[in-house]
This record gives C-alpha cells, sequence and structure tokens, in this order.
C-alpha cells in the first residue's frame, strides 16, 4: 500500500492541531490553506513568529506581554486602579467589552489551598503588591474565576493586600459557580464589573 504522506507536512499537522479548539481534521485544513497560499500566507506567517519568538516576553511586573523594544504599559505613568486576572486571555475579554479601560495585572495562573502556604506557587502576587504601594492604587479589582482555585487566589491576594490602602472588590453577580472569565458574554462581564462588592478582610 502506498503511504500518501510528506513527513514535513505531517509535522505542521501535529503542531497546529496542538492549538486550543483545533483537531486533527482542523489542522489539516489550516495546512492545505496555507501550502495553496504560501506566498500571501505562509512567508508572511513564518517572518512574524520568528519576530514574536525573538522580541515577545512577559513583564515580570505585571506579566502582559511586551516586546524587548519597548517598555511595558504599566511603566508608563501613575494610575489609581488595576483589575487583577488569571491569563492574558481574560485581559484580552474584559478589554473587548469597554467595561474596564485602566491597568491590569495578569498573575499567570490561580492557587490552591495548598499553593497558599508555598508563598503564592510562582504567581505575580508580590509584585502586585508592590505596584498598589509604589502608585498609592485606590482600587484593586479582582476578576479571577468564580472556581474554588480563582476563590482561593482571590482570598489570599485580599489578605496579601490588607496592609496597603487599596480599597480591595470583587466582581460581583452575574459570574456563575466555576465561571472562568475568558468564556462570560459581554452582558454577563458588564453587571459583574458594575455590581462589583468590596473585600473584608478578617
Amino acid at each position: 500500500m502506498i503511504e500518501n504522506k510528506v513527513q514535513e507536512i505531517e509535522e505542521l499537522i501535529k503542531i497546529i492541531s496542538k492549538l486550543p479548539g483545533l483537531g486533527p481534521k482542523s489542522a489539516k485544513r489550516i495546512v492545505l490553506k496555507l501550502i495553496n497560499k504560501r506566498e500571501e500566507l505562509i512567508k508572511p506567517l513564518t517572518n512574524t513568529l520568528a519576530k514574536v519568538y525573538k522580541s515577545v516576553v512577559r513583564c515580570n511586573n505585571c506579566g502582559n506581554l511586551k516586546s524587548l523594544n519597548s517598555n511595558c504599559t504599566c511603566s508608563s505613568k501613575k494610575y489609581d486602579q488595576i483589575c487583577v486576572v488569571e491569563s492574558i486571555a481574560d485581559m484580552w475579554v474584559i478589554e473587548s467589552t469597554g467595561i474596564y479601560k485602566g491597568h491590569y495585572h495578569i498573575l499567570g495562573g490561580t492557587l490552591t489551598a495548598f499553593d497558599t502556604k508555598k508563598n503564592g506557587n510562582g504567581l505575580l502576587i508580590e509584585s502586585l503588591v508592590n505596584r498598589v504601594k509604589k502608585n498609592s492604587v485606590k482600587e484593586v479589582i479582582l476578576a479571577t474565576s468564580a472556581s474554588i482555585e480563582g476563590e482561593t487566589t482571590s482570598h489570599y491576594i485580599s489578605e496579601s493586600l490588607k496592609n496597603t490602602k487599596a480599597k480591595i472588590t470583587r466582581l460581583a453577580k452575574g459570574v456563575p459557580v466555576g465561571g472562568e472569565i475568558e468564556f462570560l458574554d459581554d452582558g454577563t462581564l458588564f453587571s459583574a464589573f458594575k455590581n462589583r462588592s468590596t473585600i473584608v478582610s478578617d
């Protein structure tokens, strides 16, 4: 039996199928499209990916993506409000709604009850505390998911900030139990931001 496969194509299909929401069939369609439009798609895509790989890094201060050739937005000027999210995807979702137009802090994940005993488990919580103190931030909006991990993270952060003068608020009704920010619709997010409540530390 003749094997009608090209190794380079199979490798590309495997890589693309690892992307969120894509399986082998979708990956094959994308690869076929790329090959048929190689000058229009493959060449600029390859160049752009190379630039991103070489120049785009995560900011150690706020967790957002930045270019090595420029300063991150968190260092641009002083600000009095920060929205804390778990991931860059969450930030993009909130930005797209236009509900909140201030500064963000991307944690890079969530905590479990066990993690809180390990001083934040590598999340950018210490840098958040430093940002709040340095900029005399008036409000920190905790926009973590309504999951056990999200609630644990929210509680840990509020405890870490209790000695600052910042008002700590949490997204309110509209976020279902177990709900992840990235997958909420605009109306739900708007309600959650509008009705956010103040967190009172023990």
